[in-house]
């Protein structure tokens, strides 16, 4: 079945960076977009940043562009997000989710991202 575990979250200064990752099974991850979303605490989901099947496009909401980036490696089925720069107002839960025909069709249980000082 569909497994996205995601890793790398953590405790961070506001200005440091973060290394998410998501390791995919279950499918085969070459054929698939890929997203980040995240929550806030009491918040909604956002989404944060999406990936075609090889890379070679890559959008951003527009409170991380500059700060964040997305990407794949198709040959481990890994997903990754490196965040730079971040900001108190970036904490939350991270999520990696797969695209499908209709949108998100999974997601995983998330990877935790505080920044604090």
């Amino acid at each position: 079945q569909v497994q996205l575990v995601e890793s790398g979250g953590g405790l961070v200064q506001p200005g440091g960076s973060l290394r998410l990752s998501c390791a995919a099974s279950g499918f085969t991850f070459r054929f698939y977009y890929m997203y980040w979303v995240r929550q806030a605490p009491g918040k909604g989901l956002e989404w944060v940043s999406g990936i075609d099947f090889v890379g070679g496009s890559t959008n951003y909401t527009d409170s991380v562009k500059g700060r964040f980036t997305i990407s794949r490696d198709n040959a481990k089925n890994t997903l990754y997000l490196q965040m730079n720069s971040l900001k108190p107002e970036d904490m939350g839960m991270y999520y990696c989710t797969k695209g499908g025909v209709s949108g998100m069709d999974y997601w995983g249980k998330g990877t935790l991202v505080t920044v604090s000082s």
